[in-house]
């Protein structure tokens, strides 16, 4: 199913539920990469692999929506890599960042601990934040 119309925007109804709550560029950025992966590939979940990859470049998951990440780049080691690459992917959550940036998006999620948090264990609690976000505003 087409994610954008005849004049290249987003269809709301067609986005994940937090696509539909992001910024219009994260919704295009989306909605394009998985139309042209649809077409190319005739497979749909290989387009939403697709257009998820494109997004997460441009990208990162905060909460239960996306938000423009400040420098454009893979999020995380399975980003970085192609299509057979079998690397653990971050959820949307930008790997990559600085760990001052990890620690910013902790503290505006309420993340318990994190003070003493190393870099990898705020990635992993950013991923479940989110994910408890997202699950909530599914409800």
């Amino acid at each position: 199913m087409p994610k954008t119309d005849k004049s290249g925007n987003a269809k709301e109804s067609e986005l994940p539920s937090t696509l539909q709550r992001s910024d219009d560029k994260a919704k295009r950025t989306y909605a394009k990469a998985h139309d042209s992966a649809e077409e190319q590939y005739g497979d749909e979940r290989r387009a939403n692999q697709v257009a998820f990859s494109a997004l997460k470049h441009t990208h990162e998951k905060v909460g239960d929506h996306w938000e423009p990440k400040e420098h454009k780049g893979p999020s995380d080691r399975q980003a970085e890599g192609g299509r057979d690459t079998d690397r653990p992917t971050a959820g949307g959550v930008d790997a990559n960042a600085s760990k001052k940036h990890l620690y910013e998006l902790a503290t505006r999620l309420d993340i318990p601990g994190r003070s003493t948090m190393t870099k990898e264990e705020l990635v992993e609690a950013l991923q479940k934040a989110n994910n408890r976000k997202s699950a909530q505003a599914r409800k």
